[in-house]
């Protein structure tokens, strides 16, 4: 019995030793993952000037205790922007600066091969996936001359600028900080934009431009990446190696993505597994082509477009389709919040590497290369939008005058954002493993000079703009009201057909079938007397504002009414979550939300 006694005690000992060396080692692992060094300005650790390979276990709760706080944080910051209607990044940009002169905190240092690698393949398969591929292909031209056209044109004229300006700069070192701040943001603009009435063609063009944008910006800082570490730049090999790596790696996207789409709809499995493998997706498109020395970011946005344009097929069931989209949006919020973190925590250490300028130069810089795109963009737009109309006759034909609106507001609405910021963050520290990368601060911290000025100035001042200019719909743009109506009126219609063809018979004796075509027959009645009342143009503007009001308070008193339901006890929890989530549901189509 002692032996037995003995052996139970060993095995309990070995096991909570093993647990606990366990969850040490994943602790460090995922520290080490993001390579957090952490000097000891807080006082915490004793030298400051020694770089910490091993981490303590207190050392890791300490940080991953602060680094949780940091992202609640910025949670909340993402909620009061929401609530005061102003685009949450340009809240977490101001919080990401403020993080780097809170007292005490902790400077890290980011290993740049897990910025592009973990964060960018993921955004930009969000930004295809949200992208309607019909209105890209619809204004194709228009997206791009500025996905193309003006990111080559802001590369170059940056390029010049700054090796003009700022001293001991060249030219690719120009063309790289050229290809990181190209790219404006559409979450940050679409965050604006929701709020305020704008032309539907803006909003098209704003969200296509900003998807192809990425893909090309990055192609352009990797060529430039390339130059700068080898020294050599051929403008010829650039051009045909620019070519070739992104046609092939649109072509394995759509490879991969033609693979994902066949799995998803032929070997269907659970909610969760389908909505977790389209989280490694956007990773297998990015090694895959990378692999190959293809553009992993060509080869994720034609993946992400192809498998959003075929998304009606590729999840059968409504279950997938709605975690899917609740997994991304929560993913999406935290890389963005997380991004502008590590670019707080890291700001410290990139102002006191400013090698050779001080912190009021690199401002300095920071502000004059902000003004140089924002004009480049005014400059190039009106031109692209009025010159083809100008050359091509059946361009007039087609496509309704934009007038000067239009244009202004694409030109106002080229804030920078998480892209631009990661693709900075993501710039090695040492030239082939050795020498120190040419004026790694001043760019990153340029980089995100140009994202706080463009988010502040013209994220804060946009819907003032939008409501001074009023700029009105120039396409024949059906309401969103009326389209629903139109939609689901005709669902309905597909319905009934299907119970009088298929179930005719069981209509009389199944009095299950019986009640389903009574209710899609009242439901026909009510939704085609709501669209008459649309078409006829005799309802208001604030009438339908009144009844999605009422109908969301109908709501919330039917969700207080499950609340006293539970506390009951007259039903399992499990029925009450369902019809939670059926009034979740309804509410949603009432007032859907891309993110």
């Amino acid at each position: 019995m002692t032996e037995k006694s003995d052996l139970i005690i060993f095995f309990i000992n070995h096991h909570f030793v093993f647990c606990f060396n366990l969850r040490r080692l994943v602790m460090f692992l995922l520290l080490k993952w993001i390579n957090l060094s952490i000097y000891a300005n807080s006082g915490f650790f004793q030298d400051p000037a020694i770089r910490t390979s091993i981490l303590t276990d207190q050392d890791m709760h300490y940080t991953l205790l602060l680094f949780l706080l940091l992202l609640s944080g910025a949670f909340l910051l993402i909620l009061l922007a929401q609530k005061l209607k102003i685009s949450y990044p340009l809240f977490l940009v101001i919080a990401g600066l403020a993080i780097s002169y809170i007292p005490g905190i902790p400077v890290v240092s980011i290993d740049p091969d897990v910025i592009f690698l973990v964060f960018l393949p993921p955004l930009l398969y969000e930004a295809a996936w949200y992208t309607s591929f019909t209105e890209f292909l619809k204004w194709k031209r228009a997206i791009s001359l500025l996905s193309f056209g003006l990111v080559i044109c802001t590369s170059v004229i940056v390029a010049f600028a700054a090796c003009y300006f700022i001293p001991g700069f060249t030219l690719p070192l120009g063309f790289l900080l050229g290809g990181i701040i190209a790219p404006p943001d559409a979450v940050a603009a679409a965050s604006v934009l929701k709020s305020v009435k704008v032309p539907k063609r803006v909003l098209t063009i704003l969200e296509g431009e900003s998807l192809i944008n990425d893909a090309s910006s990055l192609i352009v800082f990797r060529f430039a990446l390339a130059a700068v570490i080898t020294g050599q730049f051929s403008f010829h090999q650039a051009a045909l190696s620019f070519l070739v790596v992104t046609v092939m790696g649109i072509i394995t996207g759509l490879a991969v993505g033609q693979l994902i789409y066949l799995k998803h709809k032929y070997l269907s499995t659970s909610a969760n597994i389908d909505a977790a493998f389209t989280l490694v997706t956007p990773y297998f498109m990015y090694l895959l082509a990378e692999q190959f020395h293809f553009s992993g970011v060509m080869a994720v946005v034609s993946g992400g477009l192809l498998l959003s344009h075929r998304s009606h097929e590729t999840f059968n069931s409504g279950e997938t389709r709605l975690q899917t989209v609740n997994v991304w949006s929560t993913l999406v919020v935290m890389l963005n919040a997380l991004v502008f973190i590590l670019i707080g925590l890291e700001l410290p250490v990139i102002m006191k590497g400013l090698h050779g300028y001080s912190v009021a130069e690199a401002w300095r810089y920071g502000f004059l290369i902000s003004l140089i795109v924002i004009i480049v963009r005014f400059l190039w737009i009106y031109p692209a939008t009025f010159i083809p109309r100008i050359l091509f006759k059946s361009i007039r034909e087609k496509e309704a005058n934009p007038g000067w609106k239009g244009p202004f507001l694409l030109g106002w609405a080229g804030m920078r954002g998480v892209v631009s910021l990661a693709a900075a963050l993501s710039l090695p520290a040492f030239v082939n493993g050795e020498t120190a990368f040419p004026h790694r601060n001043l760019i990153i911290f340029i980089a995100f000079v140009v994202i706080l000025v463009t988010l502040v100035l013209q994220g804060f001042s946009l819907p003032f703009l939008v409501r001074a200019i009023k700029a009105e719909e120039i396409d024949p743009v059906a309401s969103a009201e009326k389209e629903e109506a139109e939609l689901r009126l005709r669902l309905l219609h597909v319905a009934l057909k299907e119970i009088e063809d298929k179930f005719y018979s069981e209509v009389e004796k199944n009095r299950f079938i019986h009640n389903l075509r009574n209710d899609l027959q009242n439901r026909v009645t009510i939704t085609a007397d709501k669209l008459e009342s649309m078409l006829g143009e005799d309802i208001k503007e604030s009438e339908l504002e009144f009844y999605n009001k009422a109908v969301i308070r109908i709501y919330e008193a039917q969700r207080n009414e499950l609340f006293h339901i539970r506390k009951q006890r007259l039903f399992s929890d499990a029925t009450i979550r369902k019809e939670e989530n059926q009034i979740d549901l309804a509410e949603a189509r009432l007032n859907p939300h891309r993110h």
